[in-house]
Parts: C-alpha cells; structure tokens; sequence
C-alpha cells in the first residue's frame, strides 16, 4: 500500500475516533509495524504544522487525535457559543498540580499539601474527567488514590507525565 493512501486512511481513522487513538490499535488495522505508523502520523503532523493548516495531530501517551490548531481559538470561540463549564477555579489548578506531580495521592495527602480541605475541587476534577479514581490504600479507612487522566494531558497541552516541567524549573523561571 502506497504512503499516501495510508495517511489518507490515519487521517480518516482520526477523524471519526474523535478520542486519542492508540498507535497499536491503528497498527494492528493497517497490518503495518507501530514504528512505520509512528513515522507516517509524525509526518503527517509535521506537514500540518507546515502548511499552518487548521487542523493539527496531537500526541497524548502514545496515541494521537485530531485537534483544531490553538491560533485559531479565538474565531473558534466567535463561531460557537460559548462553553457552560467555566475555567478551573485556583483551588481546583492546585489540586490538579499536586496530583499531576505526586500521583497516585490521597485527599488527605492533597490537604496536607495545600492545608485546606480540598474535596470540592476533587469533585469538580473527576467530574471533568480531568482525574480518577485508582484504587485504594492500603491503611486505616482506605483512602482513595487519584491520578490525572489523558483528558488531562490532552486538555494542559501535555504529551506525557514526562512532559510535565520539572518543580526546579518552575521554581527558577525557566
């Protein structure tokens, strides 16, 4: 099968799976080796990226989606009406943050963190699919454990856990 028929094929997989795609679930159709499929998609962003296309392929643990390109968010936003959800509340980033960097953790471990009961803010993140639950630990009353979703890595812009910067970093302004 000929490259441009199989980027035409990825493109339409994207398309209509509107969630991350697992790179292995396109491979295992396509009949094709996850790295050669890694390649065509990566080429396939880059030429979006290019060409400044309004569309771009996004990367979220090793699996990838169709996306509008971010520069144009503000027609997007002119176009539609406007979302109910409003943005996260402080207390909400906050929590999301400490999860993100000491995943898996507890409520009271959040609350120790940020020395303020948090659960609201736990609420509103699972509701959002941007955390969940991930099982339970194992000490006295069994406190759930939460970890952030690929929702959340799709949403902050975030290929991976990897990706996330580096506490020192931050704390230097890099």
């Amino acid at each position: 099968m000929k490259e441009e028929k199989i980027k035409s094929i990825i493109e339409s997989f994207l398309f209509v799976w509107g969630e991350p795609l697992d790179i292995k679930l396109i491979s295992k159709t396509l009949e094709l080796s996850p790295a050669y499929v890694r390649k065509v998609i990566i080429d396939m962003k880059n030429i979006y990226e290019k060409e400044n296309r309004g569309i771009q392929i996004i990367e979220v643990n090793n699996k990838f989606q169709l996306s509008t390109n971010k520069e144009n968010y503000e027609y997007i936003q002119k176009l539609c009406t406007p979302p109910q959800n409003k943005g996260l509340t402080q207390a909400a980033l906050e929590v999301v943050s400490i999860i993100a960097y000491k995943q898996p953790i507890t409520r009271p471990e959040i609350e120790a963190i940020r020395g303020v009961k948090s659960d609201k803010a736990i609420t509103t993140l699972v509701d959002r699919n941007l955390i969940c639950e991930n099982g339970r630990l194992d000490k006295p009353g069994k406190p759930i454990l939460y970890i952030t979703t690929d929702e959340f890595l799709r949403s902050f812009g975030i290929n991976n856990l990897e990706s996330l910067p580096t506490l020192e970093d931050e704390e230097m302004g890099n």
